[in-house]
């Protein structure tokens, strides 16, 4: 195994999560600001499930984003 390509390619995958991410929930509360569904002062659980089935691993990381 080249440690050096495994690094780059985690980050690079996390890095599309990323940006992946921000988009659609910036997307979801702009829509919600929009259609007057969010007042704008609100704090949302998230979570995000992280699976690789080919090594068996799953892992949920919870936490919450505060529009204000």
């Amino acid at each position: 195994m080249n440690e050096d390509t495994f690094n780059k390619e985690i980050r690079k995958f996390l890095k599309k999560v990323g940006i992946t991410s921000q988009r659609e929930i910036e997307k979801a509360v702009w829509t919600g600001l929009e259609k007057g569904e969010l007042k704008g002062n609100e704090h949302f659980p998230v979570s995000m499930t992280l699976s690789l089935k080919a090594l068996d691993l799953s892992i949920s990381i919870d936490d919450e984003i505060a529009l204000e």
